[in-house]
């Protein structure tokens, strides 16, 4: 029987990096995005590369939505075997400065990075547990742990979902439930952020050294997460 992964925040870079390579594998693929006609382009995409796939349009960041989603994947796919959390913010939503961050600027980077993975954990790791296996995979980048003042308001959300997954971690063990973070320091192939680099470099630090990765190879980091089950974090793209 094929097993499903549920993609919650399903983006071009990414979440296609990733269907794409659990689909090669085998595994069937929900896509779970905001815009009804971006999620079933990407199901038409993964279509004519011979991959099962159906769109399960949703916010992520509002609770009924992530259930009802999760109740129509249950009706269409069966179980759900992966979650991987990827919805990333827009660039054009950081705070340039550490100085300036204040509450309302907390909101959209806290809503996806923290609260939108609680929210998946909270629907899927309950049923996980009851029948000793599952995967619940979430992403993050660099700005927690390497300091980045014009992504302030991000590092700090950043930094909040670290520390929830690793206690997640810990509560998870010998449950047969595996909680992995993939940290991610380069420019995803493809993304809305590598789009909105090329063509408004002028958001950006001058100096900042970019170095850019695509998106199916980190695709295949999240596989082999999947398949060794082993860390709790994974860095991809940061310098030794």
């Amino acid at each position: 029987m094929s097993k499903t992964i549920a993609i919650f925040g399903f983006g071009p870079g990414l979440g296609v990096g990733t269907a794409r390579h659990f689909g090669r594998e085998g595994f069937r693929v929900a896509v779970i995005g905001r815009n009804p006609d971006k999620a079933q382009r990407h199901v038409y995409e993964l279509a004519a590369e011979g991959i099962e796939a159906a769109a399960f349009p949703a916010d992520v960041t509002d609770e009924a939505q992530v259930d009802a989603a999760i109740e129509k994947i249950g009706a269409t796919f069966g179980r759900i075997d992966v979650a991987m959390h990827g919805a990333a913010g827009d660039p054009v939503d950081r705070i340039p400065s550490t100085l300036e961050v204040d509450v309302p600027a907390l909101r959209t980077p806290l809503a996806l990075k923290l609260y939108s993975p609680i929210l998946m954990t909270r629907a899927l790791a309950p049923a996980m547990i009851e029948r000793g296996e599952g995967t619940l995979l979430f992403s993050s980048g660099s700005s927690d742990r390497h300091p980045m003042p014009f992504l302030s308001n991000f590092g700090v959300a950043l930094a909040a979902q670290r520390g929830y997954i690793h206690q997640l971690a810990i509560e998870l063990q010998g449950t047969g439930v595996y909680a992995g973070l993939l940290n991610i320091g380069v420019l995803i192939g493809n993304s809305k952020a590598e789009q909105l680099v090329d063509e408004h470099p002028e958001l950006f630090p001058a100096d900042l050294e970019i170095t850019r990765m695509g998106n199916v190879e980190l695709g295949e980091h999240y596989w082999q997460m999947y398949l060794d089950r082993d860390q709790v974090e994974v860095e991809v793209g940061f310098p030794d």
